[in-house]
């Protein structure tokens, strides 16, 4: 636990949904809900606006449809949500070197280590100028936590939301925590919060006055003598700066059950290939197969083999993936697959057993119904005979339009796909920066002066942070306000 409040945590506000109502004036202020738009899909984010009719993240489709009907629904766009994250993420490594990302919009930094603060009022001081260099730079809001450990300014920025800055001043954790729900504290999940309280346990202050013997009774040594700790306000985890992944997976949810073992092997060799992609674009092999299936059941199997060598190849991952895949009863139909490598290392091991894979599937000819790994999903149908990558990526995006999705038209611009159907696409053209909402266009599915395109910035001429932030002392008087969320 430090002395100083210089752990602070971000959280940018509904991400995605936030990102998509910058993008688009039409649905600045309206509520928007951003997931997977099939009959299965789950919402990623929801708007603040959304929100207030019950829809919430992880929250079926099918059932945000019914609380908020009329809202806008729309497919995640993470080529945008990547660019804006790593803008987000370049402003915080200007504070410290020691940056932990949790995701694209989530993040701890060690403001001390950085030497940006090292006391309530520099931390302060800082929180404040970071929020309003990413609405500078990104058009976007985040909320701020700062704190002696990352555990409470994780809960300083919970608190702070949506669009502000909480400070928890060190000594304060105990009384701070008392009152709230067990289920505030890292590592109580529903299961673990109803096991406490059936023992009497329903706040913070509970499980600290219970002591750690009756916890360690309760959840067994290390999970209960952690929550002690946790209970007691005291975190002492440091701020890392990278976490080495240990895993790269991939998986599809399909709209209807597959029943076709033909097709389940198809799709279980795409997804192969799909991993092996995630696996070279971070410059890593793997020793280990494993293949995950999903039944109409909702149970779930994985099956795994380990190589004997690190390997990318997708010849050998797409092979393994295959043999495990023959010791699965799919007979009742699989609503879920998903392929992964673990064992991660940092180089391939070449051997005669990868070569050979290799010759096999560059020898073999195509099976009926193999698609090219542009097209997700397989839902678009093959690319036209002899079609090169591009050529084929933008085939399959001319017969697929989704939801929010970019596209450019020859003569009325950009603008993002509002829905389509029965041939048609509707499209609104208009852009991030413009003050009126764009006017809408219909158009057949295959018209040629239409072709999807790149995100826009949100911010097209952010102002240059490079010399931010500006040198401080290292030592600062004064004492800010730690007290309620601040807000411009």
């Amino acid at each position: 636990m430090r002395a100083a409040p210089t752990i602070l945590h971000l959280d940018m506000d509904a991400f995605y949904a936030s990102a998509e109502q910058a993008a688009k004036p039409s649905l600045r202020g309206k509520p928007v809900v951003v997931g997977g738009l099939g009959t299965r899909g789950v919402v990623a984010t929801a708007s603040y606006e959304a929100r207030r009719f019950g829809v919430h993240s992880a929250m079926p489709m099918a059932q945000a449809r019914r609380l908020a009907p009329n809202a806008a629904y729309l497919v995640p766009r993470f080529t945008l949500y990547r660019a804006v994250s790593d803008q987000v993420m370049e402003l915080l490594g200007r504070l410290s070197p020691l940056v932990e990302p949790l995701s694209l919009d989530e993040a701890f930094v060690d403001l001390e280590a950085g030497g940006t603060a090292d006391d309530t009022a520099s931390a302060l001081e800082i929180g404040r100028e970071l929020r309003e260099a990413i609405q500078a730079v990104t058009g976007l809001s985040g909320s701020v936590g700062l704190a002696g450990s990352k555990m409470l300014a994780k809960i300083a920025s919970e608190e702070a939301k949506p669009d502000g800055i909480r400070l928890i001043e060190p000594g304060t954790e105990r009384a701070h925590l008392a009152p709230m729900p067990v289920r505030t504290l890292p590592g109580v999940g529903p299961a673990t919060a109803d096991h406490l309280r059936r023992a009497g346990m329903t706040t913070v202050n509970d499980l600290a006055e219970a002591g750690e013997a009756e916890l360690i009774r309760l959840l067994g040594k290390a999970h209960g003598a952690a929550l002690h700790r946790m209970a007691s306000g005291f975190d002492d985890r440091p701020v890392v700066a990278e976490r080495d992944a240990k895993s790269v997976s991939v998986e599809d949810t399909f709209e209807v059950d597959l029943h076709d073992r033909v097709r389940v092997r198809t799709e279980v060799e795409r997804l192969a290939d799909r991993c092996v992609q995630r696996l070279r674009g971070a410059g890593r092999s793997g020793r280990t197969v494993v293949l995950k299936v999903r039944r109409y059941d909702f149970s779930t199997l994985t099956r795994s083999e380990t190589l004997r060598g690190p390997t990318d190849d997708p010849a050998v991952v797409r092979e393994a993936a295959a043999r495990l895949l023959e010791a699965v009863d799919t007979t009742g139909g699989v609503r879920l697959l998903g392929v992964g490598v673990t064992g991660l290392a940092d180089y391939t091991q070449e051997d005669l057993f990868a070569q050979a894979a290799g010759e096999r599937a560059a020898a073999a000819p195509p099976e009926d119904g193999d698609v090219p790994p542009e097209d997700p999903g397989g839902r678009a149908g093959p690319a036209e005979p002899g079609a090169g990558p591009e050529e084929a990526a933008e085939q399959l995006a001319a017969r697929r339009w989704p939801a929010g999705h970019d596209v450019h038209h020859e003569i009325h611009g950009h603008g993002w796909v509002q829905g389509s159907g029965v041939g048609r696409v509707t499209v609104r053209f208009e852009e991030p920066g413009a003050r009126a909402p764009g006017r809408v266009r219909t158009f057949r599915v295959d018209d040629p002066a239409l072709r999807a395109a790149n995100p826009l910035p949100l911010v097209p001429d952010p102002p240059d942070y490079s010399s931010w932030p500006a040198s401080r002392p290292k030592s600062r008087s004064g004492a800010g306000a730690p007290g309620a969320a601040s807000r411009p």
